[in-house]
């Protein structure tokens, strides 16, 4: 009867270790048949296996990383500068994001704020002529009538013109880097409120989004978003630097609005460019379809909501505040009828009778009416005075 409860006491532990994979599959414990008492042992060679076993998983997931990198991606752009890892761009991304964020405001705290107008129109001339380089690029080598707008593969070769566009997505990728200074110099002359979530996601997230493009497919269908990008900031770029000359051309910048719309007008292009190979056959890999898709979106909503909060918003506080100052203007003028209609106004017109309020300040001349005249005359107050006492006289 004792072994029949000690076999199945045993046979209930031995279940429940089974249940454990780590253990179901090791059988790293021994089980007393007399006491059903369970003892988890490791021998040396057990622990080798283990710690075999996790280096084979690591290198197996290194393994992957570099076939991912050497293999699957675009061999001619493996040696180029920071294509090998996007360890390099993902830190420098970060450090970006702390930087305006966390360290440059510290450091701007007890400083007064810099100048930098001559570095803002060098900077912002140099953009616009980096801009237009990468546009013009952009259309030599491809989108000025080579590629199609319907479905695009990507030249892999060593084609001049397919090596012309890879080219060209480098330095659209290392542009990104440039562009960080657009934050640094506001953080510099303290304009913390313009370093906003939109500014610092925007400005964040493209290198690291640019540089899985130039790894795998540099050219191709994706290619059209910098193409597009490189136009919006010719357009935007020119802005700044016309901002940047000061006050006397501000009258002329009225369009300011308009780069936001601009803005999303891109990436609405984009959206539909990019997810309508979803629906045709095209020979394209579609992750960097969904890729550049769905940046677009994340971006199209961003600056759909900075253009409410900027422009929108703003124009319905100007119009509300001018409704009050006109209700309270036509309160003020039905608040002075008023009073003249029910013959408030009577201190006034004494004061005026009787010379204490005179024309333009002087007080020797008087306006007033005679009852039984159209005309009007302009009596002198010693007049006035003397005809006053002469009626006092009669009645007496």
């Amino acid at each position: 009867m004792a072994s029949m409860l000690d076999a199945a006491h045993t046979t209930q532990v031995i279940d429940a270790i089974d249940g454990n994979r780590l253990f179901k599959q090791r059988k790293y414990y021994s089980v007393d048949k007399t006491t059903g008492s369970v003892c988890f042992c490791l021998s040396t060679d057990d622990v080798e296996i283990e710690d075999r076993d996790r280096r084979r998983k690591r290198s197996a997931v290194y393994d992957s990383y570099r076939d991912l990198m050497d293999n699957k991606s675009d061999p001619r752009v493996n040696n180029w500068a920071m294509m090998s890892s996007p360890f390099p761009t993902f830190f420098i991304c970060l450090f970006y994001a702390y930087f305006v964020k966390v360290l440059g405001p510290k450091f701007m705290e007890n400083r007064k704020p810099f100048e930098l107008k001559r570095v803002l129109l060098y900077y912002n001339l140099f953009q616009v002529a980096l801009s237009t380089w990468l546009f013009h690029e952009s259309l030599a080598a491809g989108w000025g009538g080579y590629y199609s707008f319907r479905c695009q593969p990507v030249d892999y070769s060593n084609n001049p013109r397919a090596l012309r566009m890879a080219h060209g997505c480098w330095w659209y990728y290392f542009s990104k880097f440039t562009e960080f200074f657009d934050t640094i110099f506001f953080v510099l002359r303290k304009k913390n409120s313009q370093v906003s979530r939109l500014h610092v996601i925007h400005h964040g997230v493209m290198p690291l989004s640019v540089w899985f493009g130039v790894k795998f497919s540099p050219g191709g269908h994706s290619s059209f978003f910098g193409m597009l990008n490189t136009f919006v900031h010719i357009v935007m770029y020119s802005y700044y630097f016309l901002a940047a000359l000061g006050p006397k051309i501000q009258p002329y910048l009225w369009w300011k609005k308009y780069l936001t719309a601009l803005q999303m007008v891109q990436f609405v292009l984009v959206i539909l460019h990019a997810f309508q190979l979803l629906f045709i056959e095209c020979d394209y890999p579609k992750v960097f379809v969904w890729w550049i898709g769905m940046h677009a979106v994340m971006f199209y909503f961003l600056f759909r909501d900075f253009y409410v909060q900027t422009y929108k918003k703003r124009k319905t506080a100007a119009t509300t505040l001018v409704n009050k100052e006109t209700e309270v203007n036509q309160g003020n003028a039905k608040q002075q009828n008023s009073e003249k209609e029910n013959g408030k106004m009577y201190a006034t017109e004494y004061k005026m009778a009787t010379g204490y309020i005179s024309d333009n300040g002087l007080r020797n001349r008087l306006k007033t009416y005679k009852n039984n005249s159209d005309e009007l005359y302009m009596l002198d107050r010693e007049e006035v005075i003397t005809s006053r006492r002469k009626t006092e006289l009669r009645k007496r």
